[in-house]
């Protein structure tokens, strides 16, 4: 008989997303295997996120559907992770009577025993508590139930690896601090340790992760400076040793092809930072600088800890540095107080600063965060306004700099197949896509009697022929296409083989 079964679903960032697959790695070491789908899962967890109202609404209506699920066969488990887990904690368990966990951010390594315990009924359980004292960082697992070492692990071409967590801002409309608590920060030995593995075994890409990834500072640091006013989360400079990271990882992964970073906060990128990105080639030519408002006013509502000027000189310092880098942003519409004219200040933010793309967000009310003191005044319908306008503005300079680069060529790695869309073109059996290091989305077509498979993982030059409203469509070179592998078609049974 085949052991226990999970699926598991995640909402929200990266953050998230690398938890979620630290779970699975749990997990299968736990002997839990992947199911199919919810109908044949012995364990359905949700792992959640509490920034945004939306995914705490469709999170409840997500568990709701589960009720008769659960009842269909003895030994169901339904489990809730996340920071939604942690915000709520008992009262999540209360509020669904057919809940059996709610586990937090640090408690991730517990959910195979937790699961096995509630499958077997021993009962329901909650587990939030942070790891302040000895803060731990869930590594990728083997397939054998190890820590993966140098040379370990298993193949992808783009990873996530986290380098702190938690977050020390205290922006007023934020949860995170309440959900991650405090700063934590890995230690460098630890960080260059599983880059070092996932390129062994064939990461092209590593994406460094944190709430605040550019506050990184070295876990000693911050144990000497806890209890002086460098250790305020208020404190106006930053301490940040972000750049000093960057650099000992280019140094000792030197076969590490393309570093990025997210999410960065403004008040940490200083002039190291800044040169780091000139100087070393493995950074790619993009940052995600969340800029939240263009108005000094609302900045300053939200404890942003920089103004408009600020802002702008830390970019226009980072183009000199690194020029043709390219910047997107997060947004929000509607905070508490904005006017037409601070709304307007952000769409002129949009174009000064020339962002490429943007996420943004309506104005929802977080438990916990300073912004529930503010009254939520700015209609609904003027939120969904302020958004569009916002969008329209982000989407004409995208486009703007997408027709650019028609002509041009683009280096790309590529990460798989491309998802099905209706773009014009040619028919043909396969379609590739990946990113430039510029972040711009590159869809590729390969010709029917060449693997398309051979080149997930490789980096190549294509020219670019066409923009898309939201990418790019590349020509890869003759001399690439000649090197791919030939599919050919059996007689018989119609099967495909690669030569």
């Amino acid at each position: 008989m085949s052991g226990p079964r999970y699926h598991l679903e995640t909402f929200g960032c990266q953050m998230n997303v690398h938890d979620s697959e630290r779970m699975e790695d749990a997990l299968r070491a736990g002997g839990w295997s992947r199911a199919e789908g919810e109908d044949d899962a012995d364990l359905v967890v949700f792992n959640t996120c509490s920034v945004r109202e939306k995914a705490e609404h469709k999170l409840r209506s997500e568990v709701g559907r589960l009720k008769q699920w659960k009842r269909a066969r003895q030994g169901r488990v339904v489990a809730v992770t996340g920071c939604v887990a942690q915000q709520e904690g008992e009262r999540l368990l209360d509020a669904v009577p057919h809940l059996d966990l709610v586990v937090g951010p640090d408690n991730l390594r517990e959910l195979p025993a937790l699961a096995e315990a509630a499958r077997l009924g021993e009962g329901r359980a909650v587990r939030t508590v942070f790891d302040l004292d000895h803060p731990t960082f869930l590594a990728p697992i083997d397939h054998l139930g190890h820590a993966m070492g140098p040379g370990g692990g298993t193949s992808n071409v783009s990873a996530f690896v986290t380098t702190m967590k938690g977050c020390d801002e205290r922006c007023s409309f934020c949860v995170v601090p309440y959900t991650r608590g405090p700063e934590r920060y890995r230690p460098a030995s630890e960080i260059v340790d599983e880059i070092r593995a996932r390129v062994a075994s064939g990461t092209r890409e590593i994406t460094l992760l944190g709430q605040t990834v550019n506050s990184w500072i070295p876990p000693e640091e911050a144990d000497q400076a806890e209890g002086s006013s460098e250790a305020s989360p208020s404190r106006r400079a930053s301490s940040s040793r972000f750049a000093w990271l960057l650099r000992t990882i280019a140094r000792e992964v030197p076969s590490l092809e393309r570093l990025r970073y997210t999410s960065p906060h403004p008040r940490h990128l200083g002039p190291e930072l800044v040169a780091a990105h000139g100087e070393l080639a493995v950074l790619a030519a993009h940052l995600h600088l969340p800029v939240q408002s263009g108005s000094d006013r609302l900045l300053k509502r939200m404890i942003r800890r920089y103004t408009r000027a600020e802002y702008l000189e830390r970019i226009g310092a980072l183009r000199a540095a690194r020029p043709g880098i390219t910047l997107s942003t997060d947004i929000i519409v509607g905070f508490p107080g904005e006017t037409d004219e601070d709304f307007q200040e952000t769409l002129s933010l949009v174009r000064e600063a020339g962002f490429i793309a943007a996420f943004g967000f309506k104005f929802s009310p977080r438990p916990y965060t300073p912004a529930l003191k503010l009254a939520d005044d700015v209609p609904e319908t003027v939120k969904a306004e302020r958004l569009a306008a916002l969008f329209a503005e982000v989407e004409r300079a995208q486009q703007a700099h997408l027709a650019g680069l028609v002509g041009s060529r683009v280096r790309v790695l590529v990460e798989g197949r491309s998802k099905p869309a209706g773009t014009a073109g040619p028919k043909v059996a396969s379609r590739v896509m990946g990113r430039s290091e510029r972040n711009e989305i590159v869809h590729l077509d390969v010709p029917d009697e060449r693997d398309p498979q051979a080149l997930v993982g490789a980096f190549v030059d294509a020219r670019v022929a066409r923009a898309n409203a939201h990418s790019l469509f590349g020509e890869l070179d003759g001399a690439t296409v000649a090197a791919l592998p030939r599919l050919v078609v059996d007689a018989g049974p119609r099967r495909l083989a690669v030569l």
